[in-house]
């Protein structure tokens, strides 16, 4: 199966551009999704799945015949992907293991199409949970006064090996610069109140202002601090009953079901990104 997600600007003939060219390239068209932001002059999202025979070997030339038959003419932004062809993964974490454990048990029991290739921590203390799950341990340690050299060894190890970068809970910023460099999405998961507190004890706060909903923000990681592209968000409903405790057992629940559906909609080619937001198809 291919798998071929497109964004140009609307206008009439596209659906039939990319139907024609997949028909007479020998595809047979599987499902096809696609969004306007308005009836006329916004932008165009499609997901189409196909099934070419040979596709492996076919790929390049296909993409490359896309390109100039059909993305040239429109104006696209596409991406051609195979489906049976996992994304390369690495996660970052720090301290905190639910994320990040989750995510290597939901790969192993193939739930998650990804081939996690490494774990990069800034602390050691993961090294012997991560072990069993067969994925290297990286021990990076890096602070705000060896932020720099940090982010040279992490990109060292990052940089043309993986597909996506996956902050299981990574408590540190990563730098614009680093961001360039890295050569892939990033995706982040983090607390989502309401109201939203920040900074230190974040559970702790919103017990004490009552919270009565406690969820959790999966996105795009951008320059702009927990400002990117949002992938999904969940909540739960909490009250008075509820202690700190169980406050952050909750959250760390809906933590680690947000991050594997972000996860997983992004290595099944699910989302396209248009200014700050996403499509998820």
């Amino acid at each position: 199966m291919g798998r071929l997600l497109l964004r140009c600007a609307d206008r009439p003939g596209l659906v039939a551009a990319i139907s024609t060219f997949l028909t007479q390239s020998g595809a047979n068209i599987v499902t096809l999704d696609q969004h306007a932001t308005e009836q006329t002059g916004g932008t165009f999202m499609q997901r189409t799945i196909f099934h070419l025979p040979g596709l492996a070997a076919a790929r390049d030339g296909l993409e490359r015949d896309f390109a100039e038959q059909v993305a040239a003419r429109f104006e696209m932004d596409f991406l051609l992907t195979e489906a049976a062809k996992p994304k390369r993964v690495a996660i970052m974490a720090s301290r905190e293991d639910h994320c990040l454990l989750d995510l290597l048990w939901r790969n192993r029991r193939g739930e998650l199409d990804m081939s996690v290739v490494l774990v990069i921590s800034n602390h050691p203390d993961l090294a012997d949970q991560v072990r069993p799950f067969g994925v290297p341990f990286v021990h990076v340690p890096s602070a705000a006064d060896i932020r720099a050299e940090a982010e040279g060894r992490q990109l060292d190890l990052l940089r043309g090996n993986v597909d996506l970068v996956v902050l299981a809970r990574y408590m540190q910023i990563l730098s614009p610069e680093f961001l360039a460099a890295v050569g892939c999405p990033v995706i982040n998961i983090h607390h989502s109140f309401l109201p939203a507190f920040i900074g230190a004890a974040p559970y702790r706060r919103a017990k004490e202002r009552g919270v009565k909903l406690v969820g959790a923000t999966a996105h795009y990681v951008t320059d702009e601090l927990d400002d990117g592209p949002i992938i999904e968000q969940d909540v739960v409903r909490v009250d008075h009953r509820h202690t700190v405790e169980d406050l952050m057992r909750l959250g760390s629940d809906v933590e680690r079901l947000v991050l594997a559906r972000a996860v997983m909609w992004h290595c099944q080619d699910r989302v396209i990104r248009y200014g700050n937001q996403t499509v998820v198809f």
